[in-house]
């Protein structure tokens, strides 16, 4: 029997490092040939990591958010034969696993300062159970909580006035007398939070309930909640949230927003998805949209650039790479039209819909995630009256279309249902001015309102 020692391959073209997202195996794993391992992730491209021998796992190299050098040890495996791990090479340390056999101190479970919200205590037995059920008191034995303010019968008892509703089905423990003040008084005793043995309820929880006020005793199965659950900030969602902050970090946004009549419009992509050839996909607002940004910035190139804010350069692309944000299981990323100037009104909406499917299944490349010089976002029916986009770093500008709703619209003489749709776009205020933010949104607006001008050549 031999090790082979698995290490993080080149991912990449110049990556250096890769985050790991997800372990598919654990220490004492069989695996096949294969058999995928592991998943990193680097600049919003996920890589699955597949085993490329048989073996038992022995070792894992790093934990879920961590960042992993290329070429680093990530997995260790016990194999057949003599591994690739030579005598004299400095072998990873071996993962640590506690023995399911070891002995942990468990506390003796006893009832809570505040009645364990109401359960039964694991040191009651059968009798005490029986026994409190039916009214006898039980001498309590065990030393009390300096929380209780004494033993029984010496010092103030401080009863306690909080605990969470019993389980359904579970019988409050209580006397009869007990019961009978909480039947006059309209309690739930469910509700209420015995501090006796086993939870019981005496005279002063009750009276304690009381005196919370008539909304605690109307809450009927409410209960405050105090849980907090920290969540790791790992992969796509760690990338977001660092693109965003150096965006809004670096970036002066403008933004401007400006509604659209799309009725025309809308009415032509109607009219070509009801003509179309079987070879030609379905189309949707973005074609249009991206068609007319392609010739807006044909007369305002400045738009499609990116700006290297560290060295002080404006990077004026001629191709015009347009991102579409897209919105998957795993969260936010960017798939790239390239070249939209040479594509068509259909080449367009193909592209989109292959890049969308691609980005929903997680089987986008790197490279089509990346390379963008403008970018469209937008939300769809959930794309609100106005949004405020972020920039994506380090292009200028963004495009973010809101939702279309049906609105009545003054024509001159009467009001006319016109379907409308705002644009909200951001700027990059260093490299461009409000002037030409707006030539350019306007530019869109009078593309969109009249369609058939997408289709002039220049």
């Amino acid at each position: 029997m031999g090790e082979h020692v698995i290490k993080l391959p080149d991912v990449g073209e110049g990556v250096a490092e890769a985050e790991l997202v997800e372990w598919h195996v654990k220490v004492g794993d069989l695996v096949r040939e294969d058999t995928v391992l592991a998943a990193v992730m680097t600049d919003k491209a996920t890589v699955e990591i597949p085993s490329p021998v048989d073996g038992e796992i022995l070792w894992l190299g790093a934990e879920i958010g961590d960042t992993v050098p290329v070429g680093s040890p990530l997995i260790r495996l016990k194999v057949e034969g003599e591994g690739n791990f030579k005598e004299g090479e400095a072998a990873p340390a071996k993962a640590e696993s506690k023995p399911t056999s070891e002995k942990q101190d468990t506390p003796t479970p006893s009832p809570s300062p505040q009645g364990g919200g109401g359960q039964l205590a694991a040191s009651a037995s059968k009798s005490e159970r029986q026994k409190a059920a039916t009214g006898e008191e039980k001498v309590q034995t065990e030393s009390p909580s300096p929380l209780r303010g004494g033993a029984r019968g010496g010092g103030t008892k401080v009863p306690a006035i909080t605990g969470a509703p019993r389980p359904e089905g579970e019988r409050p423990l209580a006397s009869p007398a007990v019961r009978l003040r909480a039947k006059e008084a309209g309690i739930d005793l469910r509700q209420v939070a015995g501090s006796g043995p086993a939870g019981r309820i005496s005279h002063e929880d009750v009276e304690a309930f009381i005196a919370r006020g008539p909304q605690a005793a109307r809450a009927s199965g409410l209960a405050e909640n105090y849980s907090v659950e920290d969540i790791k900030v790992i992969g796509l969602r760690r990338r977001i949230a660092e693109k965003m902050a150096l965006s809004k970090s670096r970036i002066p946004h403008i933004t401007y927003v400006e509604e659209v009549d799309v009725t025309a419009l809308e009415e032509l992509r109607a009219a070509l998805n009801k003509e179309k050839r079987a070879d030609r996909p379905k189309l949707t607002m973005l074609p249009f949209l991206m068609r007319a940004m392609v010739k807006a910035i044909g007369e305002q190139p400045n738009l499609n650039s990116l700006y290297d804010d560290d060295a002080g350069v404006i990077h004026q692309h001629g191709g015009i790479h347009i991102g579409i944000a897209a919105q998957t299981p795993t969260g936010l990323v960017v798939p790239v039209v390239k070249h939209a100037e040479a594509r068509d009104l259909w080449d367009c909406g193909a592209e989109v819909n292959r890049l969308a499917e691609a980005a929903k299944k997680g089987t986008a490349t790197r490279e089509e995630l990346s390379g963008s010089t403008i970018t469209i976002t937008s939300l769809g029916a959930m794309g609100g009256i106005a949004t405020t986009p972020v920039i994506n770093y380090p292009e200028v500008a963004i495009v973010g279309v809101n939702k279309m709703m049906v609105r009545p619209m003054w024509d001159g003489t009467q009001f006319v249902p016109r379907k409308m749709m705002n644009l909200s776009s951001s700027f990059d205020h260093r490299v461009i001015d409000g002037w030409d933010a707006a030539v350019f949104v306007q530019r869109i607006k009078t593309l969109l309102e009249t369609p058939a001008l997408i289709f002039v050549e220049s």
